[in-house]
């Protein structure tokens, strides 16, 4: 073994490496032959609803509801015309959607309005009844998904189809670029990140004035700032404190119970708890437990380094499913289901179906991790023995240590109230996750818990880039049509292989969603694909217990995030350990895809069917 094996966590980070054209000269190649080569109908037509598909609309709409074109409008009339457009786009469909909309979601979806204008667009609704304004929106999206024809365009809106067209052209061949290198680590994945914005810029699809803000999310702030608190834990030695409070009681420190108890305490929590924030706080303690491990002049066991990080990822990524407020996915699909078919899933509702799954899985995931990784420490006893004898140097708690957690726990306590306490009017603006964890990050500086040039040499400023490409690659893959296009054309084969209807039908969508979501972030794949699989639930089993069970394991397979370091932010949170390679996520997680996949199958048959879903027929 290496001396820099031995010691540095650098060298298998993979910054230090240079690119190896050898494997890299692939992904180029494959960027290009996308690019240059013909689109096939399907991208040219579903280019073409994405191009000019808003612009049908608003005209059909506009001369159906004022007898006009959208440039003669009032600005009210616009303001209804806008807000059922964008509706439609996203699936909500219910006059009552467009009723509940405010300033607020028109400034967020860029419709300029005012609140009198606003006003009036919604008394306007109110005197159509629920049928008038369905059959408007139902037309409205035939003329945009049936009628709307390439070959039929002209001038102007042929050009503009163009251009979608390419962008669709563009964000595929991008696909193809990404998953080579995140797969092969032929280039340091930061500099993936950035290459992905100038073959936008140099392609034409963004503009240099938007690229910047399109790397950019509340989900990147969270990254940066759950690296921020972690350091502070590390510095402070509150993650061994931490570590010996879980671990101490314990008769036999073995590895694999450690393992164990990580994924049991992780797994359910993250169905409340944002598992961004269970990666960022569990890290550090296993961490902690490998290097008390390390024998002398053996050097780390780089096996139990990557059990270690790749357990407090695979933790938080199988909760996900256990409650609606697990992720945006969940709530996501819900809306869905409300506003598409008038399906109301509660609270309680959703935890009943979906906690049994995390349960299920969490055995499957230990069981599979320790197949997986077979580390040379089979005991942590010496790591737990030399964490105790540090904290007995460390005294009573500091000040510091405390003040440290005083800021972690305020932080837990605003993730899981601001949503509620905004609805309520207690907090005046929405705060996100993304700024609370990146406040607790500058409280530790304000604090002198910290100082900046902690965060300069031990946040992994890599990661933070890394998972900021992965939220433009999901903007691309979302705004160009790329991901409909992918879903739409595994949704068409699908009667060929006798999976159109039934058990095959629901696996079919696990499948569909499930590899959307290794290439984007959970939410965006369920508001992609979760349209997409819902009618297909619609049209074969209309008005069965299909239709929620479809919305549920949807929102389940987008959660199954296990394969590549861009699906989930857990993921890029263990990556920033530095022990894990590309490679090591796929050598554990597509197993464990698979294993999901059957499990969410099993447990719509002898679980979600058996009892039922209100008064719903079978399918």
């Amino acid at each position: 073994m290496s001396a820099d094996r031995k010691q540095g966590k650098k060298a298998e980070a993979g910054y230090d490496k240079y690119i190896d054209w050898k494997i890299f000269f692939i992904p180029v190649v494959l960027l290009f032959a996308v690019i240059l080569l013909p689109p096939a109908k399907g991208m040219v037509d579903v280019g073409t609803q994405y191009g000019v598909g808003d612009k049908v609309v608003n005209r059909y709409l506009a001369e159906k509801m004022f007898g006009k074109k959208p440039a003669d409008l009032e600005q009210w009339q616009m303001t209804t015309v806008n807000i059922m457009e964008r509706s439609l786009r996203t699936a909500a469909l219910s006059r009552s959607r467009f009723l509940e909309r405010d300033q607020r979601w028109c400034r967020k979806n860029n419709i300029t309005t005012d609140k009198a204008n606003l006003d009036r667009a919604k008394g306007f609704i109110k005197n159509m009844s629920d049928e008038q304004y369905r059959k408007l929106l139902d037309e409205a999206a035939d003329e945009r998904m049936v009628k709307l024809s390439y070959e039929k365009l002209t001038g102007e809106d042929k050009d503009t189809a163009a251009k979608g067209v390419w962008k669709l052209k563009v964000a595929l061949a991008m696909m193809c670029f990404v998953i080579v290198c995140f797969i092969t680590a032929c280039i340091p994945l930061p500099a993936v990140a950035f290459i992905m914005g100038l073959i936008a810029v140099l392609t034409g699809i963004v503009s240099r004035e938007d690229v910047a803000s399109m790397y950019w999310s509340d989900s990147v702030w969270f990254i940066m700032g759950s690296l921020m608190f972690a350091t502070a834990f590390v510095k402070t030695g509150v993650d061994k404190r931490l570590c010996m409070m879980l671990f101490s009681r314990l008769a036999s420190p073995s590895v694999s119970i450690i393992v164990f108890i990580f994924i049991l305490v992780n797994a359910p929590l993250s169905s409340f708890i944002s598992d961004h924030a269970l990666a960022a706080i569990f890290l550090p303690v296993a961490l902690l437990l490998v290097r008390g491990a390390e024998k002398p002049g053996e050097g780390i066991d780089m096996e139990l380094a990557k059990m270690m990080a790749i357990t407090i990822a695979m933790g938080p990524n199988i909760g996900g499913m256990g409650a609606p407020s697990g992720g945006a996915r969940n709530v996501i699909m819900i809306t869905y289901l409300q506003d598409m078919f008038g399906i109301d899933i509660g609270y309680f509702q959703w935890f009943k179906y979906g906690m049994p799954f995390v349960f299920v899985m969490i055995p499957f995931t230990w069981l599979m991790i320790r197949w997986r990784f077979k580390p040379k420490t089979k005991d942590l006893t010496q790591a737990l023995g030399i964490l105790k004898s540090e904290i007995g140097r460390m005294g009573p708690w500091s000040r510091q240590q405390i003040v440290t957690v005083v800021v972690f726990v305020a932080t837990v306590w605003f993730w899981m109230t601001e949503e509620s306490f905004f609805k309520m009017g207690i907090y005046p603006v929405r705060l996100g996750v993304g700024v609370i964890a990146l406040g607790a990050g500058m409280a530790y500086i304000l604090t002198g818990v910290v100082n900046w040039r902690d965060y300069h040499e031990k946040v992994d400023w890599g990661v933070v880039w890394l998972y900021a490409g992965a939220i433009f690659f999901g903007k691309m893959l979302d705004s160009s049509g790329a991901a409909y296009w992918i879903a739409s054309l595994i949704v068409s084969g699908l009667g060929k292989v006798g999976l159109d209807h039934g058990f095959g039908l629901l696996a079919a969508a696990g499948i569909l969603t499930g590899g959307m979501t290794q290439l984007m972030a959970d939410g965006p794949a369920a508001a992609a694909v979760g349209p997409v699989t819902l009618n297909m639930a619609g049209m074969v089993h209309p008005g069965t217990m299909m239709l929620p069970f479809m919305g549920m394991a949807t929102a389940a397979a987008s959660s199954f995030a296990y394969c590549l370091i861009i699906g989930t932010p857990p993921n890029a949170i263990a990556y920033a350990s530095g022990f894990l390679q590309p490679r090591d996520f796929i050598r554990a997680g597509l197993p464990l895809w698979f294993i999901a996949q059957v499990v969410l199958l099993l447990l719509v048959a002898f679980y979600w069917i058996p009892m039922g879903f209100g008064t719903m027929a079978r399918f």
